[in-house]
């Protein structure tokens, strides 16, 4: 018996630390925003920040809350009720709405499994010393490369649970090396999109991609949340997180908004290379983006919040990019174009940090 107690206080205080650590970052990585804001457009209203922290408190219980509350306050120039913290969603809601089940999304190989079709530019898959179609047949390595470059002549291999730009590695025929995949790890070999000529304006050397948050509600229903188009820089090959530019989307006309924001929260009206302005664009086959992620989402219910990286190809094509069911962003779109999930009722979620 005390053998079990030593036990179950040692998983308790190594959840207690994890749980300090999980909001220490979250505040400090709060807090260097809003010093942003504040050196790109002046300090803040001190009584707004005052609604933050209080609703911090009263709602959701903590002042732990309260950073990236301040955060979209400070961004949006007032206090808006239903705003809900990032890491009151990664350290509450995720646990609660996805637990496991959104982690798979981390594992590439899963995706033409679970929800089948062609949404996904999936060629071919390496998971476990095994190479593999994406109808899940196992192809000798002698063989993968003309599989793989069967129809395109540029590929692209993610490794499981990249993001932010990490874990991306580009291969045409001459380079593809099947001993350096393996010695990457497991993920997914993708053709590589070229995109609608409107999203090439941008930044031509790197794919856009819209990002759709779609979540399910108490009586099983889908539905768009947010939605924001990320466009790289001139000089890269793939969007990488420390320097892309967020365009808000409008939710029901797919139009993109006047301004969008650098990685420091500066707004522009224009791309910083291209010179291309957003205002008077629409995102391409917008409600057919968001058919196809509405009716994807439907095949993962008990995944109850979705980000999308959404792109359409030079064909019109919808192209699903990767999906994330784990802790996908929402501080943007909260403070772009929140609150998003007020009637969601999430600030009643009970747990803890991790």
């Amino acid at each position: 018996m005390k053998l079990i107690d030593v036990e179950t206080v040692a998983r308790r205080s190594i959840k207690s630390v994890g749980r300090y650590a999980f909001h220490r970052v979250h505040g400090v990585q709060a807090k260097r925003v809003l010093r942003q804001l504040e050196k790109q457009y002046g300090p803040a209203d001190p009584a707004t920040l005052k609604q933050a922290d209080t609703y911090a408190l009263d709602v959701f219980g903590d002042a732990i809350y309260a950073p990236w509350l301040r955060v979209y306050a400070a961004f949006s120039g007032t206090f808006k009720e239903g705003w809900i913290p990032d890491n009151f969603y990664g350290g509450v809601v995720v646990p609660n709405m996805k637990g496991g089940y959104g982690r798979i999304s981390n594992l590439k190989p899963m995706s033409r499994v679970i929800f089948g079709g062609d949404a996904f530019p999936d060629i071919a898959y390496f998971a476990n010393g095994l190479f593999f179609t994406d109808r899940n047949v196992v192809v000798p390595e002698r063989e993968l490369e003309d599989a793989v470059f069967r129809d395109c002549d540029k590929v692209v291999f993610k490794l499981d649970g990249s993001g932010q730009g990490k874990g991306i590695h580009f291969f045409d025929r001459k380079s593809f090396d099947c001993d350096l995949i393996k010695s990457l790890g497991n993920g997914v070999i993708q053709k590589f999109i070229v995109q609608h000529p409107l999203l090439s304006a941008f930044a031509a050397n790197s794919v856009a991609t819209l990002r759709l948050t779609t979540a399910v509600d108490d009586l099983g229903r889908a539905s768009l949340r947010a939605a924001f188009l990320r466009v790289g820089r001139a000089s890269h090959t793939h969007i990488t997180v420390d320097d892309e530019v967020c365009v808000p989307v409008d939710l029901v006309t797919g139009e993109f908004a006047r301004k969008g924001f650098m990685s420091d929260w500066g707004a522009t009206e224009e791309h910083p290379d291209s010179k291309v302005r957003f205002a008077g664009l629409k995102m391409p086959a917008f409600s057919d983006c968001i058919d196809t992620v509405l009716q994807l989402h439907r095949k993962v219910p008990f995944a109850r919040c979705i980000g999308w990286d959404v792109t359409v190809d030079s064909d019109g094509k919808v192209q699903i990019m990767e999906w994330n069911g784990e802790h996908n962003d929402v501080k943007f779109s909260e403070a772009t174009q929140g609150p998003c999930f007020q009637d969601l009722k999430w600030e009643l979620l009970k747990g803890s940090a991790l």
